[in-house]
């Protein structure tokens, strides 16, 4: 139907060929064609190519180990197979989407192989292991894609001009401390803080769902335990990976990564030791990967002997990324704050006492007044309230996963929302872990938590989590899935995200009346459909 002289290539000239030859065969008139011939360049208007298919992305799928996903993606170009390396979670720690940091990667325009923070060291080795091996890849120049991230991480969204353009985590901006209050009550086993950061005079804005950057610096004590290790001078210049001169000490403390011994830091070592045993200890180690908790001044330990300068020990550390955290607090009721919920990380290994990065520095190593480094990331994956106030939301937030919820709850009271909210918060003991206690009580008073359904597992000897609340309220929980409520889980991805999600599947199957294949689709549209949102770490 389409002549050769048609303004078309072969594929366009082939898809409307049986555009047309469809439409002539429904109607059984080719005369019904004509008013559509009347669209084609050079008769008045042009026609739209038929819209691509959506990439098959099989490995896309949090809950599969990664050797099922590095299976999917086999004989995959290398950006398919470094996706596939990911922790499919696209939850944007990174400062990209699964698929563009891989391409990022692919094409050399991100260096740093270790900002998939939740698919952590096993993520890292296998993106070494793909960029080893080679292969084709079809990600040469970057690509817009659909979620608003380019493939070098630039969101081209319009939640990019939320934020000034000026801050980013290449160039944090440098705020005050105002607190770091404890939520936990005496008691307890955990340091749980509220934080608020002053962000007046930055430009900064945020919107509930996004999350904080916050550049650390590393305990100052354990750059000196290293640098004793190495038998260097403290005060020696290092080029830092930004360019920069700074002293060893300063350097170690601020832009070297000395929580997780990278292969080339084992290599190294390997190379000038002579201690059989501890060579191949390292070797072991570089096989099959560090123990848990092992830092950098371990592997000096294992390696006792060895002969290296500060200059070869800094060019095998990876980079101090920055820990990303979920806001606590909705601009329209704090300003020019931010607020966030931070668990203190320490815990004792081989005698010695390991430390969280940004949570002991944001808890003991600075003060009220003090500075902190910080850049907001506008989220990139939808979870945020809905755009419509008279959509109820089902929130999942035990433990520090309620920081976002908080933010809801403030956003939903400033803006008067009529929609619905449920929240369920779970932690170890009601006496002295309830955290926001007093502020989500009063919400509950108020009515603006429709329903509050606690958790705490340490307090009776049958340990109960939130996964095991949703059950027992399955069915109100169908009947608001059913009335069109927002789904949202925030917190631990290996273990409380994927029991919350079986219980979700469990409760529909049964509640619907669904068989098991029904119920996956079911979750699955409920996603597609931007209802339910996960933002896991």
């Amino acid at each position: 139907m389409i002549p050769e002289t048609a303004p078309f290539n072969d594929e366009q000239r082939a898809w409307l060929n049986g555009f047309f030859a469809g439409l002539t065969g429904a109607s059984g008139d080719p005369s019904s064609v004509a008013p559509t011939l009347g669209m084609i360049p050079g008769a008045g208007a042009a026609i739209a190519e038929p819209p691509p298919e959506e990439e098959d992305l099989p490995w896309h799928d949090s809950s599969l180990p990664i050797v099922d996903r590095m299976s999917l993606a086999e004989g995959r170009p290398a950006e398919k197979r470094l996706m596939a390396a990911m922790a499919q979670l696209d939850c944007g720690s990174c400062g990209y989407l699964c698929q563009t940091y891989s391409e990022a990667i692919a094409n050399g325009e991100e260096t740093n192989l270790s900002l998939c923070s939740p698919g952590g060291k096993e993520t890292k080795q296998m993106i070494k292991k793909v960029l080893a091996e080679g292969g084709p890849t079809t990600a040469n120049t970057p690509t817009p894609s659909s979620n608003g991230v380019s493939a070098n991480g630039a969101n081209t969204n319009g939640a990019a001009q939320r934020t000034a353009a000026q801050w980013s985590r290449k160039n944090p901006f440098t705020a005050k401390l105002i607190e770091s209050r404890p939520l936990n009550l005496e008691g307890s086993a955990k340091d749980t803080r509220h934080v608020v950061v002053d962000l007046s005079g930055s430009g900064l804005q945020y919107h509930v769902g996004d999350v904080l950057g916050i550049l650390p610096t590393n305990c100052p004590e354990l750059a000196s335990k290293i640098i004793d290790a190495i038998a260097a001078d403290p005060q020696v210049a290092m080029t830092t990976p930004s360019g920069k001169m700074k002293p060893l000490h300063r350097a170690l403390c601020e832009d070297y990564c000395l929580k997780d011994p990278n292969d080339e830091l084992l290599e190294l070592l390997i190379d000038r030791i002579s201690d059989a045993s501890r060579k191949s200890t390292l070797r072991r180690m570089l096989d099959e990967g560090t123990p848990d908790g092992f830092d950098v001044l371990d592997v000096f330990e294992v390696a006792k002997g060895a002969t290296v300068t500060a200059t070869e020990v800094i060019e095998t550390l990876d980079p101090l990324n920055p820990r990303l955290y979920s806001i606590a607090s909705s601009m329209k009721k704090v300003g020019d704050q931010v607020h966030l919920t931070v668990g203190k990380v320490v815990f004792e290994r081989e005698g010695r006492v390991r430390k969280g990065v940004a949570s002991t520095m944001l808890a003991d190593r600075i003060g009220d007044g003090d500075t902190v480094r910080v850049f907001v990331q506008p989220n990139q994956a939808g979870f945020t309230v809905p755009e419509n106030p008279e959509t109820p939301i089902i929130m999942v937030g035990p433990g520090t996963g309620i920081a976002p919820f908080v933010s809801f709850l403030q956003e939903r009271e400033e803006t008067k929302a009529s929609g619905k909210n449920w929240l369920f918060f779970g932690d170890q003991h009601e006496a002295f872990d309830f955290l926001y206690r007093e502020e989500l009580q009063r919400h509950h008073t108020d009515g603006l938590l429709t329903r509050l359904d606690t958790a705490f597992s340490r307090d009776d000897d049958l340990k109960v989590y939130v996964q095991d609340r949703m059950r027992d309220n399955a069915s109100e929980l169908w009947h608001w899935l059913q009335s069109g409520a927002v789904f949202y889980v925030c917190g631990d991805a290996s273990r409380m995200a994927k029991d919350v999600d079986k219980a979700l599947h469990e409760i529909i199957a049964t509640e619907g009346g669904l068989s098991d294949e029904d119920s996956r689709a079911y979750v699955k549209e409920l996603s597609s459909n931007g209802r339910y949102h996960r933002d896991v770490y």
